[in-house]
């Protein structure tokens, strides 16, 4: 990566044309992180609290589908909401999106509320979450204001910056696709975009994307991200460190995704030393 190269994305960011896209990874960045920032610290904390088959113990969705079936959607939700009960604390990325203040959409694929956390000091902002039609029969998002009451799509058009949170989150609502039926009915349908929220189809369109703290090595991490992404630039970018598998090196040449290859707390570091002067972005 060229001394100039993250002076580019911090331009660019600045500007609106970057969309970051956030994974679980991002909660490592931070040393007195006390929710789970990985997949698997997530399945060892419920699993830890639930009975289940010892060969779906280290699968998320099987593990989560097992306690809905057997022991009620409420018993997931409830060890959901205790596995990320810890108040959220924002790492130096969480607030250096949030002070840009010109980013027209910021995606974040994991359950913690540190980024909305990072973004409360500011009412022009609101959220799009997943929801579990499992819960919400009929419906695949809902949104939230700043202030967390729940609002309208129409509303999103007049936020300067709409987080969407295509898996749901603890706060302000606690909605969590999580469990193999809740992908299921999602993947049904994310190939014709019908989970997508419009206006995340509207602000994607020729923008490019950041992919950090993400990794592409399931496929229904690479089906979320592919899809999301669908129709918009054709250039993006992931921070992702060491030696990469089959699938992920695949994905990034099938995407355009050009990847740096640093340590994430090194890459950060180094974006947000940079000043930029932020501004609104046309939407």
């Amino acid at each position: 990566m060229s001394a100039a190269f993250p002076g580019r994305l911090a331009e660019a960011l600045a500007a609106g044309r970057i969309i970051p896209y956030l994974g679980p990874g991002v909660l490592a960045l931070s040393p007195e992180t006390a929710v789970p920032s990985s997949p698997e610290a997530l399945v060892a904390q419920i699993t830890a609290k639930a009975t289940v088959p010892h060969k779906i113990r280290k699968n998320l969705t099987a593990a989560s589908q097992y306690i809905e079936n057997f022991k009620h959607r409420k018993t997931l939700v409830g060890l959901l909401q205790e596995a990320f009960k810890a108040p959220p604390k924002p790492t130096r990325l969480h607030e250096f999106l949030a002070d840009l203040g010109s980013l027209p959409l910021i995606v974040d694929v994991w359950y913690d509320a540190t980024l909305a956390s990072a973004l409360a000091g500011r009412a022009d902002f609101g959220q799009v979450q997943g929801v579990s039609r499992a819960e919400h029969l009929g419906e695949w998002v809902r949104y939230f204001r700043a202030d967390g009451t729940p609002a309208e799509a129409e509303e999103a058009r007049g936020w300067a910056t709409l987080l969407y949170k295509p898996l749901g989150s603890i706060a302000p609502a606690s909605n969590f696709i999580i469990s193999d039926s809740d992908y299921v009915e999602v993947l049904t349908e994310i190939d014709i975009q019908t989970p997508i929220p419009e206006r995340v189809k509207e602000i994607r369109a020729g923008r490019e994307f950041l992919f950090l703290g993400c990794r592409f090595q399931n496929q229904l991490e690479r089906n979320y991200a592919r899809q999301i992404m669908k129709r918009s630039g054709d250039r993006h970018y992931a921070v992702l460190e060491g030696e990469l598998t089959r699938n992920e090196a695949r994905f990034l040449r099938e995407q355009g995704i050009e990847r740096i290859d640093l340590p994430l707390a090194e890459f950060v570091a180094e974006l947000t030393e940079i000043v930029v002067q932020p501004r609104r972005a046309v939407a």
